[in-house]
């Protein structure tokens, strides 16, 4: 019983399933996955997202812009409102903050993410959060602008336990993805052990960061599997009694996935 709580499924590599989402998501549930969060990036691929969780049971979507994808994005607050709407519609997101790769759209980003963090709480259903080396800009905009009213998850976490600790007073839960797998990750591991049972989730974020031990392969959302083993692992939890907890989490924060 697991479910892979970020992924995009318009993005992965189908060569080794025959070209065919459909043995994609097969061969997921064949390692026990019994849903998929599919994530939006930007407006281009919105429909796709949209396209195949309406066309799949167990797949449900968001609607947002990644903090990347800001520039030339004709976004308002009516058009998140009017997604959040559609039935497998899940979550607002992802959204956030990226001075990593793009600090030259700091600006843009911020004023993007108030917008989300907006439509969110005017819709009534929690955020997908992505943050990369903008720890108190993200916090605070999500202080300034109520998320803790809805909540969300702090996805394909690497950043401090101070973070994640601020954050889930807010309501949030905490996302690991892959990278907890990798060899260099030994103070996201120890960040990793010290999250609640009651906040914890897992996701591929395939097709990027395939864990181990399948590393320099494609990534897809069957390999959540090897997140969870690794991750139970590290909290000395057996494999099923974890998968079991992060499934709850799942269902309690994306409520929509299940009513």
């Amino acid at each position: 019983m697991l479910v892979d709580s970020h992924c995009h499924l318009d993005r992965i590599d189908l060569s080794g399933f025959n070209h065919s989402l459909d043995e994609a998501l097969e061969a997921a549930r064949a390692q026990g996955v019994t849903q998929f969060l599919c994530v939006a990036i930007d407006r281009e691929n919105q429909a796709e997202v949209m396209k195949i969780a309406n066309t799949h049971a167990d797949v449900y979507a968001s609607a947002g812009i990644h903090p990347l994808y800001t520039k030339g994005q004709n976004v308002d607050l009516d058009y998140l409102v009017e997604l959040a709407k559609e039935p497998k519609v899940v979550a607002i997101g992802e959204t956030g903050l990226d001075y990593y790769y793009a600090k030259e759209t700091v600006e843009e980003q911020k004023s993007m993410f108030r917008i989300h963090v907006q439509a969110a709480v005017k819709s009534q259903i929690p955020l997908i959060i992505h943050t990369r080396d903008a720890r108190q800009d993200t916090l605070e905009i999500l202080k300034q602008e109520g998320a803790d009213k809805v909540g969300g998850v702090l996805h394909c976490f690497t950043e401090s336990l101070e973070m994640a600790l601020e954050a889930m007073e807010m309501g949030f839960y905490v996302s690991f993805s892959g990278i907890v797998t990798f060899n260099n990750a030994k103070e996201l591991r120890e960040v990793a052990r010290q999250i609640p049972d009651d906040r914890i989730l897992v996701e591929t974020d395939s097709p990027y960061l395939t864990p181990a031990p399948h590393r320099g392969k494609p990534n897809s959302p069957r390999h959540v599997a090897d997140v969870a083993r690794c991750l139970a692992l590290l909290r000395n939890d057996d494999f099923e009694s974890f998968s079991r907890k992060t499934t709850e989490n799942y269902q309690r924060l994306f409520f929509k996935a299940t009513s």
